[in-house]
């Protein structure tokens, strides 16, 4: 059975899975930096236990490796604080939407970085998305709070780019779960400052409020949804990966409808359309290969 082809539904259930994302950070009253440091801290002990248990390893020996992973472990955190302040300014829908921009600096990115020859199909694709994001966006106004979220998010795009891209060029000779959890629980230590240096006794207390949120951001959205997303590394090139990923906002925003009452205005059907098409094609495409 083709490679591709074969690991598609868990790539896809990947997507799906981290598409939980928005409307927990949505529904949270938690600052965005110490959401992801427990997220991190619940994420690293569920992987430790799973890596335990399949009796792989914990770390990455090589030294120029690990170096990689922990730039990657940067930019992954300034990704998600970056992605929580988006929703926080905006809403799932914009929130989402403008993150997902990153299919075009990934097909653009990518070929640079890991010297590869570009597709034109997949930058095509990629524009396609981004077109399809920029129709989501209601009411583009440069002096409000929504502005600020798609900057915001933008710049999540692009740390998320990178962030994929570095990890491609390692994750074939290791395990995605230890480089999942070597990055988690280096952002654990990155961000431990948040909550030690912080009123500690008012960050239990939130983090109590909301402890079912960050519990199922951990384990569900986190452990397992972004560790079968680094696992499809392997198997994926990351345009790919970046291109089917722009089904997240259209289930994010669903599920900000069904749970936040979060409804999209404008020309959402017109951008959900072109971003499905943009999916439709890149999924017929991949199982065919």
């Amino acid at each position: 059975m083709n490679l591709s082809k074969s690991h598609f539904p868990q790539l896809i259930l990947a997507i799906i899975v981290m598409s939980t994302s928005g409307v927990l950070a949505r529904a949270m009253d938690v600052s965005p930096e110490l959401a992801i440091w427990v997220r991190c801290v619940i994420a690293g002990l569920a992987l430790g236990v799973v890596l335990k248990l399949l009796k792989l390893p914990l770390w990455i020996k090589e030294p120029k490796a690990r170096m990689i992973v922990l730039y990657s472990a940067i930019l992954f955190g300034l990704h998600w604080v970056t992605y929580f302040y988006a929703l926080h300014y905006s809403s799932v829908a914009i929130g989402m939407l403008s993150l997902f921009t990153y299919p075009v600096f990934t097909a653009i990115l990518e070929p640079i970085i890991v010297k590869s020859k570009p597709k034109l199909i997949d930058i095509g694709l990629s524009f396609v998305a981004f077109f399809g994001v920029f129709f989501l966006v209601p009411d583009f106004d440069l002096t409000n709070d929504v502005t600020l979220g798609v900057v915001i998010g933008v710049v999540s795009a692009i740390a998320y780019s990178l962030r994929n891209i570095l990890l491609k060029l390692h994750v074939q000779n290791h395990s995605g779960i230890t480089l999942m959890f070597m990055q988690v629980v280096g952002l654990s230590v990155l961000l431990s400052p948040v909550f030690l240096l912080g009123d500690v006794t008012l960050q239990l207390d939130m983090i109590i409020v909301d402890w079912w949120k960050l519990l199922t951001l951990g384990l569900f959205t986190t452990a397992l949804g972004h560790t079968l997303f680094v696992v499809s590394f392997k198997n994926f090139s990351i345009t790919v990966i970046s291109i089917l990923s722009t089904l997240t906002p259209l289930i994010g925003i669903g599920l900000g409808f069904l749970f936040l009452d979060e409804l999209p205005q404008g020309n959402v059907w017109i951008g959900g359309c072109l971003i499905s098409v943009a999916v439709l094609v890149e999924s017929i495409k991949s199982v065919k290969k």
